[in-house]
């Protein structure tokens, strides 16, 4: 499991596709990038499904998301992206009462078994006491995350 920190944009594309039955019908299919603005996550999201889809979409929700982090799974399995709120579980030193602070986080998983123990994975190196407030399904087909440092492809 990796993860990456950056500023995540939930984009929503609009186009006409070909169902099972070969009728077109209207669909609205959201996806996430990272950018530093929302045009750069406009211009990115543009340039990210012209690759997958063909004729005329449009970008028609472009939001920021709230995300800490998101995880993406090395396993080739997980095609499935759920929205995991998390409580951090600290002791007030002065008056020794619980507190508590949310952080939400996008994980990539197969089911929801899953995501939860890829979070479990991940925090298992540190010594935070956390509880799993909500743990949702998304309707994410796809995250997109711009690599700064790319590797160079050889042939």
């Amino acid at each position: 499991m990796r993860s990456r920190t950056a500023i995540w944009f939930e984009c929503k594309v609009k186009y006409e596709k070909v169902q099972e039955d070969g009728l077109q019908k209207q669909v609205v299919e959201q996806y996430v990038v990272n950018a530093l603005s929302f045009s750069e996550a406009e211009a990115r999201i543009f340039e990210m499904i012209a690759k997958y889809i063909s004729g005329e979409f449009n970008v028609v929700d472009i939001k920021q998301a709230s995300y800490k982090e998101v995880f993406f799974a090395e396993d080739g399995m997980s095609d499935r992206w759920y929205k995991v709120k998390l409580d951090f579980i600290t002791i007030d030193e002065k008056s020794e009462k619980e507190k508590r602070s949310r952080a939400i986080y996008l994980v990539n998983a197969s089911n929801l078994n899953s995501a939860m123990k890829n979070i479990d994975d991940v925090l298992s190196g540190t010594m935070i006491d956390y509880d799993a407030a909500s743990i949702t399904d998304t309707k994410l087909l796809d995250v997109f995350e711009f690599d700064k440092d790319p590797q160079p492809e050889y042939d």
